[in-house]
Order: C-alpha cells, then sequence, then structure tokens
C-alpha cells in the first residue's frame, strides 16, 4: 500500500515517460495552452519512447522524449520540424520500401505503413515525402508500374492479367495510371519496346 504525498504525485521513482507527461500537465496555464497539434505530437513521441524502451533502445528513447519536452515547452513552433528535417531512420525506410514491395499486389494502407515505421500517419506522410521525394501513394503506383513494364517486356500476359499481377483494379486502371507516369499506353509501349516474336 502506498501513501498519497501531496508534495509528490508521481511517487520518487517516477519513470521518463510519467514525468514528461507530468510536466504537461504542469506547463499548462490559462495565458497559455498547448495546441492540440502539439499535444498529439507529445503523445505521439511519449508512445514511441514507451515502446524504444520495452524494446531495449534506450537512446531512441531518449531522443523521442527530448522532442516531446520541446514541444511541451513550445520552442518548436511546428511538431512535425524534427520529422520534416530527417524524414525516415534507416531501419524505418528499410522496412517501409520492403513491405510496399511484398505486397504491390494487395492493398497497401497509409496507416499500415505508418505502423511498421511506428509514426503516426501525419508523421510518417511528412517523413516519407522527404525521405523518398514523393508521397506514399505516388511511390506505390510508380512501383506498380514500373513491375507492369517489367512483366510487358518479359512476358506475354494480357493486360488484364498484369494489372492483377501489379495491384491494379483492372486493365483500365493500369492504362490510366501506365499512361499519367510513362506517358503513353501500356499496349504502345509493349509494341515499341519488346523483342519481336519470330
Amino acid at each position: 500500500m502506498y501513501s498519497k504525498d501531496s508534495n509528490s504525485p508521481h511517487g520518487a521513482a517516477a519513470s521518463p515517460v510519467a514525468t514528461a507527461a507530468a510536466h504537461a500537465i504542469e506547463s499548462e496555464t490559462a495565458e497559455a495552452r498547448i495546441s492540440l497539434d502539439q499535444l498529439r505530437s507529445v503523445v505521439v513521441e511519449l508512445s514511441i519512447a514507451l515502446n524504444e524502451t520495452l524494446r531495449d533502445e534506450r537512446s531512441n528513447a531518449a531522443a523521442c522524449l527530448e522532442r516531446a519536452t520541446t514541444l511541451l515547452h513550445g520552442t518548436s513552433s511546428r511538431p512535425t520540424d524534427t520529422v520534416a528535417r530527417s524524414g525516415l531512420a534507416p531501419w524505418q525506410a528499410r522496412r517501409v520500401l520492403a513491405h510496399i514491395e511484398a505486397n504491390l499486389t494487395d492493398t497497401i494502407r497509409n496507416k499500415d505503413l505508418a505502423a511498421i515505421a511506428r509514426l503516426s500517419e501525419f508523421y510518417f506522410n511528412v517523413a516519407f515525402r522527404r525521405t523518398v521525394g514523393e508521397s506514399p501513394h505516388r511511390y506505390i503506383i510508380r512501383r506498380r508500374v514500373e513491375r507492369a513494364q517489367g512483366l510487358l517486356l518479359s512476358t506475354d500476359m494480357p493486360l488484364c492479367d498484369i494489372a492483377g499481377q501489379c495491384g491494379m483494379a483492372d486493365q483500365a486502371h493500369l492504362t490510366r495510371m501506365f499512361r499519367r507516369i510513362v506517358g503513353e499506353s501500356p499496349g504502345v509501349w509493349r509494341r515499341v519496346r519488346a523483342n519481336p516474336v519470330d
């Protein structure tokens, strides 16, 4: 059984996460309230810190706690500044891109990619664009079209089957995306570049 101490509500052995949360509560005043975006960002950073601590990645956890503290004290005007500057960590980029490559034929949701990177969807979109140079959706479409190009040159598969192999809804969807990325229809592109059949 523990005793309540009005001067120390968190106890002598408060964890870093509990301490950061306590600072969030204490720093709120009538004149300067934390914006909802900042609060969300702090919660994300604290969640990541907790996960990294559980995985024994203490340096990553410490960095997350430092970002959360910075956000709480209002020294960063935009919660996404850190992510926007740094993009995805190498391990995040490897895992996300590998997942995309392995699942091009399936539906790939942003929330699933964000979960792999252990970021909120908003943070993930900013970091992905910073790292790869385009949005996750645009990157996935481009990779599907590139896979279609490989199949067009290496197989005799009809366009409707290639569309299915590339995660497109149907041949019309493939044609639309292919034309947008490549500049011509897949049928024309194949005829110009494929080796003639004897």
